[in-house]
């Protein structure tokens, strides 16, 4: 199974660049703020709560900062305006964390501020494991002035057992996620998971954790396993359902994702948007392999992919 998903994500850079971005109009909203807000009126008018990105990341100039944080003060306008339930995923390098890092902090801070004019709140993504320490001094001292932060943290990371140890004993609002990044092995300082099998036991005791230091808790997953576990957990411990809820993204699982909703479970949905549709759909293709072959068997007999529900 290894051995497949490295030779599909090698595949992945053949692919044409128009039949990944037919894929992935089922992921993303759409190019411009209006797709994502007509798109979270609709999720929002079927009961589910919405988290907003722009897509971008690792930005390298200093006018792409400046695009990107414009268009997350606009994003932020629009939710009042229209009365939206949503709130806003912000991956620190895509507002310059890797160009100068308090600049990015400065920019982070107005974010925080205009979202809690807009009544909501922004959550931090953590993206590969050269920023992971970066990230959580961020939100650390950001979360000093601001209650309307929250913070991703990755199961696949072997050193997130001593990071969620801290921060959920502090009352910090988590959000726990898989991870999908592919770390290459120079960079493994602090270790991760390379084996997806294994991450589930680790994903559960980080859930855990947070419902006994009685933390609020996003639960980032399309595991239909591990969403029955935690939801076994959470009964076993007394966790209400208003100290957790569900994130999955656009798209995806939507027979799982419309069954907890009806069981009284929050259930929100991440909703991307923006002109980087390529990069944030190689990234969801290395992290899904046996979507690449439904891919390329499209490719060869020359007519659009057909997607499974549950992809």
């Amino acid at each position: 199974m290894q051995l497949l998903q490295t030779v599909a994500a090698h595949a992945i850079p053949f692919v044409p660049r128009a039949l990944i971005q037919s894929m992935s109009r089922r992921y993303i909203a759409g190019d411009c703020l209006a797709d994502a807000i007509a798109r979270t009126a609709q999720l929002n008018a079927q009961g589910y709560p919405v988290t907003l990105d722009v897509l971008g990341e690792s930005t390298t100039t200093w006018e792409q900062v400046e695009r990107t944080n414009q268009e997350y003060g606009q994003l932020l306008s629009a939710i009042q305006t229209h009365g939206l339930d949503a709130s806003i995923s912000v991956k620190p390098t895509a507002i310059g964390l890797q160009l100068h890092q308090p600049r990015c902090e400065q920019l982070l801070d107005g974010l925080l501020a205009s979202a809690r004019h807009a009544n909501t709140s922004v959550c931090m993504d953590m993206e590969d494991i050269t920023c992971t320490q970066a990230e959580i001094d961020l939100f650390q001292r950001l979360r000093t002035c601001h209650g309307n932060i929250h913070l991703a943290l990755q199961a696949y990371l072997q050193r997130t057992d001593a990071d969620i140890a801290a921060l959920a004993q502090a009352g910090n609002s988590l959000r726990i996620c898989k991870g999908i990044y592919r770390e290459e092995r120079t960079h493994l300082v602090d270790g991760a998971w390379h084996d997806r099998s294994t991450i589930n036991p680790h994903f559960l005791r980080h859930i855990a954790r947070c419902f006994e230091a009685k933390t609020f808790v996003a639960i980032a997953t399309h595991d239909a396993v591990l969403i029955q576990e935690a939801i076994a957990l959470a009964q076993r411990l007394g966790v209400d359902k208003s100290m957790f809820e569900f994130q999955m993204l656009l798209g995806v699982c939507e027979p799982l994702r419309n069954t907890l909703r009806d069981a009284g479970f929050c259930v929100r949905i991440y909703v991307p948007y923006g002109q980087d549709w390529y990069g944030y759909s190689t990234r969801r293709l290395k992290e899904n392999p046996h979507m690449v072959g439904l891919l390329l068997k499209s490719m060869l007999k020359e007519k659009a992919p057909k997607f499974a529900q549950c992809a």
